[in-house]
């Protein structure tokens, strides 16, 4: 199945929902995760991914849980066409199942701040913050968006690996109540999210986006189903990109790279690494100088 987001509105009721297995797995794949830092990484990659569908075009989303747990920093940015990216600090970390025989994501990420910056094309990014609760990253997302958004919501993510450590499913859904949102759609809703099966069980099951949706609505007169938007792994790095950081080094440490002759430099987001011979690296080096005489001169 496609990686693929589909978002629908019912009576008083805001849905959106996601099938994430593939890109999932190539950031498993691209940081050589072990099975606690897939869950981390991969429910933080849907939930920005899920949440950044309420964006506008050209805008994006940062989530960062910066925890004290061994899985160290998980951070993940996504946009409204469909993109994501992410890494966490430390993937090979390995952790006893929890009390629920469930992998322990919550003591992976351990307690610490969860921020969530909007990028809104704006001089400034909008970031708002609060404690994490659980780590287990599902319900920090929930306090979050009511907390410091004042937005109810349920989120629910989910993440399966298997022994070898390939992704079997993840997806994940964003229900959101609406202002006209009656009692009685409450009560609904209240119920279904009481009964309905884990998301990665939905998922492995073959449930698509509006699949995962039509459980959560059960019993909803009409659901709309709005937009659907293929989903992807998609890092923004470039040698360009590179060599605009290298550019902005400071001239002793631009110097030892020329003087070595050569620098590898890694993307943290998706692992590319970028080589710069000695030419590259002396052409960057005057670049940068003159950068630097302007600057003064002016």
């Amino acid at each position: 199945m496609k990686d693929h987001l589909v978002k629908a509105v019912a009576d008083g009721v805001r849905v959106h929902a996601a099938i994430t297995t593939n890109l999932v797995n190539e950031a498993v794949s691209r940081h050589e995760c072990y099975p606690v830092a897939a869950a981390a990484l991969g429910r933080t990659m849907t939930g920005a991914l899920l949440m950044a569908a309420n964006l506008k075009n050209k805008e994006c989303i940062t989530i960062k849980f910066n925890g004290n747990g061994p899985l160290g920093s998980v951070v993940a940015d996504a946009n409204p066409e469909g993109f994501v990216r992410g890494y966490i600090a430390n993937p090979h970390v390995n952790l006893p199942l929890n009390e629920k025989g469930k992998l322990d994501v919550g003591g992976g990420v351990g307690q610490g701040i969860l921020s969530v910056t909007r990028f809104t094309g704006l001089k400034d990014p909008i970031t708002g913050s609060c404690e994490i609760v659980s780590g287990e990253i599902a319900e920090d997302l929930t306090n979050y968006l009511y907390t410091s958004e004042q937005t109810p919501s349920s989120v629910g993510l989910g993440v399966l690996v298997n022994p070898d450590l390939k992704v079997a499913a993840a997806g994940g859904f964003i229900l959101q109540l609406l202002p006209d949102a009656t009692e009685e759609t409450l009560t609904k809703l209240e119920n279904n999210l009481a009964k309905i099966r884990p998301v990665s069980t939905m998922v492995k099951d073959g449930l698509d986006a509006r699949g995962i949706i039509a459980e959560l609505l059960q019993g909803f007169d009409k659901v709309d189903y709005l937009t659907t938007t293929d989903l992807a792994f998609k890092c923004q790095c470039s040698k360009e990109r590179i060599e605009d950081v290298l550019i902005s080094l400071n001239e002793h440490d631009l110097k030892s790279l020329v003087d070595d002759g050569h620098a590898e430099v890694c993307c943290h987001f998706c692992g590319e690494k970028y080589q710069f011979n000695k030419d590259e690296l002396t052409a960057i080096y005057n670049v940068s100088q003159k950068l630097k005489d302007n600057k003064a001169n002016n």
